[in-house]
């Protein structure tokens, strides 16, 4: 009997990404075959994403989308699974009754089950790479610890969960073997890697023992938070070479007013300190951040607060949020005062700003040189990225196709011109 092809369409963010894979690797292993992205399928599983607003609409028109398509009879069976669904599962099954199974971001086994195959627990680290194969995001635990008013991530996903550091390396060691030579760590929140397993925090631990893996060659962090950051991490960027100079620390605002309200435990004076101590340790860090505007309460001279501070500090890298009033959180109770054309103004004011200050930054880099990874081929340049570049949030560098390179090896570039958020190189 023929086997059906299944396609397994991924949402969100990369946490999200990582879980499809490995539910298309429990498939693969079993046999089951899968459909390319733009192929037709006979089953498809959504992923879905239920954080903000923005992305729950996305995940509800894909729904629909695969509803019509099921109607239509382009496809038999239709599941849905991930973030929206564990947070909005009756409401699904009452409005969509054109899905055929639903399930949360814990199911893995159970949605294996129902595609037809076997869920194999020893199959430790197995996944099915989605992205370049010369990276891959690696999730290190699932949950958070932390109670921010505006965020909806510990109802959906539970409290913080280490996996343990041996299931650790050898999923890294898998991903090695397959071609993975750029690890992306990310999680809820990094800075809380191995405590309830441990006892303590053992993220540098764990740092050391990845960076041991043959074939391993750069580590990058994403999603620490700031309070408590374990200083540890900041010396083994300056001693461990392949762990990236490099760090993802969402500060959300400066205002003291709304970091109490957002429920943050930090305030202004520890938002300085905090980037001025990194800076200090590791003179060449790359800091990334990330801020929401038109929180409830943000009045204009909180916003001038956070925007003085986004010039203050000059950022290599910058992310803007507009405020998502989200039920089953506490800012829920609030009164989502700020109307969505200011956010929108707000955002786009501190881009504008983050815009200049990211040109003036590449323009020091000009006649510099620096290491990067090729991630593909575009019409006349291949696009790789630098140290403090990762993938499709940060810069990119784009380098002449005069010279023959390989996707997913590293060179040395210097840099020959700059724009805001690309450089030009060539081949040193």
């Amino acid at each position: 009997m023929k086997k059906p092809k299944i396609k397994i369409v991924s949402l969100g963010c990369s946490k999200n990404l990582v879980d499809s894979e490995v539910l298309m690797g429990q498939l693969k292993v079993n046999g089951m075959v899968l459909a390319a992205e733009d192929e037709d399928a006979d089953i498809v599983v959504v992923n879905t994403c239920g954080f903000i607003n923005d992305a729950k609409e996305e995940s509800i028109d894909t729904i629909l989308d695969f509803t019509r398509a099921k109607e239509e009879g382009q496809i038999k069976k239709l599941v849905v699974m991930g973030c929206l669904s564990e947070r909005y599962k009756d409401q699904l099954k009452n409005e969509i009754p054109e899905i055929d199974r639903i399930y949360g971001v814990n199911d893995i086994p159970e949605i294996v089950k129902e595609l037809g195959a076997d869920y194999r627990k020893e199959l430790i680290g197995e996944r099915f790479l989605t992205t370049p194969s010369h990276f891959a995001y690696f999730k290190i635990s699932e949950g958070c610890d932390h109670s921010c008013s505006f965020c909806a991530i510990p109802g959906i996903r539970g409290k913080h969960k280490s996996k343990l550091m041996e299931d650790l390396i050898v999923e890294a060691q898998k991903l090695a073997k397959n071609g993975v030579k750029e690890l992306i760590l990310i999680a809820q929140d990094l800075t809380y890697y191995g405590i309830d397993i441990y006892g303590e925090k053992r993220l540098a631990d764990l740092i050391q023992k990845l960076s041991d893996v043959e074939g391993i060659e750069w580590i990058r962090m994403h999603y620490a938070y700031p309070t408590s950051f374990p200083v540890e991490v900041l010396h083994l960027m300056n001693e461990n070479p392949k762990l990236c100079k490099y760090i993802d620390i969402p500060l959300q605002h400066h205002d003291d007013q709304i970091l109490k309200s957002m429920r943050r435990g930090h305030n202004s004076r520890l938002n300085v300190e905090l980037v001025e101590k990194f800076r200090s340790i590791v003179p060449q860090l790359t800091v990334r951040t990330t801020f929401i505007v038109g929180y409830p309460g943000e009045t204009d001279d909180a916003f001038e607060k956070l925007k003085n501070f986004i010039i203050q500090m000059r950022f290599d890298r910058v992310g803007v949020f507009t405020y998502s009033h989200e039920e089953d959180t506490h800012a829920f109770a609030l009164k989502d005062d700020v109307p969505q054309g200011i956010k929108v103004k707000r955002a786009n004011e501190l881009m504008q700003i983050q815009e200049q200050i990211s040109l003036e930054k590449n323009q020091e880099k000009i006649g510099k040189t620096f290491k990067v990874i090729i991630d593909r081929l575009e019409g006349e340049y291949f696009i790789g990225r630098t140290e403090g570049d990762s993938y499709e949030v940060d810069n990119e560098v784009l380098i002449s196709t005069a010279t023959t390179l390989n996707i997913g090896d590293f060179y040395n570039v210097v840099i020959t011109s700059a724009e805001s958020f690309d450089l030009i190189a060539e081949i040193v």
